[in-house]
């Protein structure tokens, strides 16, 4: 039953995958309906629901509305549609519905690679700036809970492909501050063909343009380069770990701030 407990499960489930969706409930019946009001269905991207408000044209057509809202991303806001089924939808049911549409967009990841002085220092910023981090370090010793209280997730391998169960879409945000140089070159390999919302290294403009023409010359396309914020965070003229990491929030929280408003 949609008035159960599946869709909470469900809701919950998706905000530990940082999965978008749109709670629908029924907040208003009147005359014959198929269900009535406390009725509820969370939507995902692409259509597939949990729950049912009652099935039919109604809700098609909310299922269809909340794929659009999804489309808007986090600037999208909360709306209710009243439907007349007879008038407005041509079922036999007679009666209207009117239903709350909440989208729900979790707090986007950070995925800070490399566990640190830098990470270390940046990581416990991010969960005040609504992002949840996640960090990627391969020595046990620079990637242990004690470490990084505040991450939600650890993984010891930089191999992108190791990553299981963390979204790389464009509600992702990667910053790649490692030990290595040849770290860092691996995992923009792995990362810029992606469509994220952000990718970011640390490094000197020296390294940076040293990169850039190493994957220029593996035959990346000036628009995966242009993916690229290196070097990384705003120019605040940072020098210490804790500085920088400051910088890098700043320009996270700025590149969020475009993005919402495209």
């Amino acid at each position: 039953m949609s008035r159960g407990i599946e869709v909470f499960e469900a809701l919950v489930q998706a905000d530990a995958q940082t999965e978008p969706v749109v709670l629908c409930t029924v907040i208003r019946t009147a005359g014959s309906t198929p269900r009535k009001h406390t009725t509820r269905m969370m939507v995902r991207a692409g259509g597939s629901i949990v729950g049912t408000i009652g099935g039919g044209r109604v809700e098609r057509q909310v299922v269809e509305r909340a794929e659009q809202l999804l489309a808007m991303g986090p600037s999208a806001q909360s709306e209710r549609v009243r439907y007349h089924l007879t008038h407005e939808l041509a079922m036999c049911c007679g009666g209207e519905m009117e239903i709350l549409m909440e989208p729900i967009f979790p707090d986007p990841i950070v995925v800070v690679c490399g566990g640190g002085h830098v990470g270390k220092a940046l990581v416990p910023l991010l969960p005040a700036l609504d992002f949840t981090p996640i960090v990627v370090e391969d020595l046990p010793e620079l990637g242990s809970p004690e470490r990084f209280p505040d991450a939600k997730q650890i993984v010891d391998s930089f191999d992108v492909r190791d990553w299981k169960g963390i979204r790389l879409d464009e509600h992702t945000y990667v910053v790649v501050v490692t030990r290595e140089h040849s770290t860092d070159q691996a995992i923009l390999e792995q990362l810029l063909p992606k469509n994220l919302a952000y990718v970011g290294m640390i490094g000197s403009q020296r390294k940076v343009l040293t990169f850039r023409q190493r994957l220029q010359n593996k035959g990346f396309s000036d628009e995966q380069l242009a993916r690229l914020h290196a070097p990384i965070g705003l120019p605040i003229g940072a020098e210490t770990p804790h500085e920088i990491a400051l910088s890098i929030a700043a320009e996270l929280t700025q590149v969020r701030s475009r993005r919402r408003g495209a």
